[in-house]
């Protein structure tokens, strides 16, 4: 079924995603802390709020405020609002921060993205874990989604692998945005992302995916995010999202029981399901205000 997509419906379901990536983000970021429980998160009782949220929130924040300004992903734009947002208590990584700070002096995007590990740029997670409410925003567009989630992956990936994970992501977005809109679940998510990827280690990931029938083989298999590249990172992420698209709760707490860069999936998974129980909402942290709908 075609759907088209006025402009606050996309904002609608943009934010629908920040709320989702933003209360992952918030909550998986409890579990680095010492005394939160496991046990009582499965059992549904997650710890007392506020939940702060990190880094992967703050991007998403920038990347959506973009979108309702302008419709679309200005690089040069996107890029200067990353390095001036960029709060380095938020847990941003020691190579984003590298990146942003010399946007910040004044060097071009693509300079300081491609000078990323010895020029070759970088394959983190970061573009997959902020990129989902573009996905959302773009649902009625399967072209515009490759082409927009390339744009806001590359002013801080380079490398194909990075990129790749934020394309994945955004259309894994965009599946759930358009299954939400029709009351129909895709009958195979992981499938339909795949005919949007090109040739990857994120794209060899995904694959072995939709092979894996439960969640620990998937997080021993696919990895959980530990070693924070894409191609550690998504390819779980997208199985979590395919196996509990309309349950948040048992999605994030999936992420949670995984280990490894638990904020980041979560964030992920998040984004992609959207939203979360009210109730899980009201314990994080509020966003900022400059972020807030319009209107």
């Amino acid at each position: 079924m075609r759907i088209v997509l006025h402009a606050r419906a996309r904002l609608d379901l943009a934010y629908d995603s920040l709320d989702g990536l933003s209360v992952g983000d918030a909550l998986g970021a409890q579990f680095f802390m010492v005394g939160r429980s496991l046990p009582d998160l499965v059992a549904g009782k997650p710890p007392r709020g506020p939940w702060e949220w990190t880094d992967d929130t703050e991007m998403a924040c920038n990347l959506v405020a973009e979108l309702r300004d302008h419709g679309d992903v200005d690089q040069n734009r996107l890029a200067a609002i990353f390095a001036d947002r960029c709060e380095p208590y938020r847990g941003y990584g020691a190579g984003a921060f590298i990146i942003l700070r010399k946007i910040r002096q004044g060097t071009p995007w693509k300079e300081a993205a491609g000078s990323a590990f010895d020029g070759q740029g970088s394959c983190g997670n970061g573009a997959a874990m902020r990129i989902a409410p573009l996905g959302a925003y773009f649902a009625d567009d399967p072209k515009t989604v490759t082409e927009q989630a390339i744009r806001a992956s590359e002013v801080t990936h380079q490398h194909p692998e990075g990129i790749a994970g934020g394309v994945a992501v955004a259309h894994a977005a965009a599946l759930a945005a358009r299954a939400r809109l029709s009351g129909s679940p895709p009958r195979d998510l992981l499938g339909s992302v795949l005919d949007h990827l090109e040739d990857s280690f994120v794209r060899k990931g995904i694959e072995k995916a939709r092979k894996i029938e439960n969640a620990e083989e998937a997080a021993y298999v696919l990895g959980n995010g530990s070693r924070v590249t894409a191609q550690d990172t998504v390819p779980f992420t997208l199985w979590v999202a395919a196996h509990h698209l309309d349950d948040y709760r048992a999605a994030i707490t999936a992420c949670v029981k995984a280990g490894g860069d638990v904020d980041t999936t979560a964030a992920i998974v998040g984004g992609i399901i959207a939203t979360p129980p009210p109730e899980w909402r009201r314990e994080r942290e509020e966003l900022p205000d400059w972020v807030r709908r319009l209107g």
